[in-house]
């Protein structure tokens, strides 16, 4: 059983309001009675309830991050900066993942909310923003992370996907393909969505180039391989000659798929190009090209513009956008 406050008040020979005091305002109490009521504390193995503390307080010290798919390191990476800057203002981050499901997005909505949490960090599977609108006039703090506020209320750091989509198939464009096809999720992902949106613009930009899509049900490796399979079984002289994938682990699943596959050669049959620049995008069989975004940086400027929401801070910048690079590997150059 556990230890209560009321125990350790007797062993140390002092009020239940002296042993809260010294856990939350040591600063009031004498020296000599913190150093007893510590050793009380230690020799009975006392562990404060924080969870009842918080919700008597009506607030706690964590954050809420949903975020589209929690295995795709991108993700990974803008927890990383979220958690750093969130454990630097003594805070900790709780992490779900939607699995671009409005659903679980709700789920985990409504957990954060039982648990008071002070804020929440969301990438939405959709763009149900009155509902993330309503979450911020009921009390809660709300910052989108990449994705675009648009016009709402609510603060957002994102990456300029329009100008990523136009990087990406204006290089391939400039290599001298002009069959680009487009893998890419459901277009009710805003990402996806202005990706698509940018190579568009890129290829009404040069004479003879063709953009075709090819819609796969979720952004990951095995539906990467799929798309490729179906590249694979095309007649040669249908197929594209670049692709641009609309994230890393679809392109990392395009290429097993023409390496495994077939005798399609990247990039000299078929040039590629992903997004996102995760970590192993330079370590795969052929080296990837792609559009790089600072994960780690969105995830620590986000929990900032969250913070400040808390604070209730007027003034300064409620949308961050940053600006996408690209990174030229083997992939889609010869």
């Amino acid at each position: 059983m556990s230890v209560s406050i009321k125990e350790v008040a007797a062993a140390a020979g002092v009020s239940v309001g002296t042993v809260s005091n010294v856990l939350n305002r040591p600063e009031k109490v004498a020296a000599g009675t913190v150093e007893r009521v510590t050793a009380a504390i230690d020799s009975l193995g006392f562990v404060r309830n924080d969870a009842a503390r918080q919700l008597r307080a009506g607030r706690s010290r964590s954050i809420g991050l949903v975020v589209l798919d929690a295995a795709n390191p991108f993700f990974a990476d803008v927890a990383r900066g979220a958690e750093d800057r969130a454990a630097e203002a003594g805070m900790v981050v709780l992490l779900g993942n939607s699995d671009e499901a409005g659903e679980r997005e709700d789920a985990y909505l409504d957990l954060f909310l039982e648990q008071r949490v002070n804020g929440v960090l969301i990438t939405p599977a959709g763009d149900d923003i009155p509902k993330l609108e309503r979450l911020r006039a009921a009390g809660v703090p709300v910052v989108l992370v990449d994705h675009d506020a648009r016009g709402s209320a609510l603060a957002s750091v994102t990456v300029d996907d329009i100008e990523g989509g136009h990087l990406a198939v204006a290089h391939l464009l400039a290599q001298g393909r002009r069959r680009v096809v487009f893998v890419g999720g459901s277009p009710s992902i805003r990402q996806v969505a202005d990706r698509l949106d940018g190579a568009r613009r890129a290829v009404q930009e040069v004479s003879g180039a063709t953009l075709e899509t090819l819609e796969v049900s979720a952004l990951t490796v095995l539906q990467g391989r799929a798309a490729g399979e179906q590249i694979v079984a095309m007649d040669a002289a249908d197929r594209p000659d670049a692709v641009f994938a609309a994230n890393d682990l679809l392109a990392v699943g395009l290429l097993q798929a023409f390496a495994l596959m077939s005798d399609i050669r990247v990039p000299h049959d078929i040039a590629l190009i992903g997004y996102d620049d995760i970590d192993f995008a330079s370590a795969t069989v052929v080296p990837l090209s792609s559009i790089r975004q600072p994960a780690s940086a969105i995830g620590r400027t986000a929990v900032e513009l969250l913070l400040r929401e808390i604070d209730g801070a007027d003034g300064g910048e409620r949308t961050i956008r940053y600006r996408p690079e690209l990174v030229v590997r083997t992939s889609s150059t010869v």
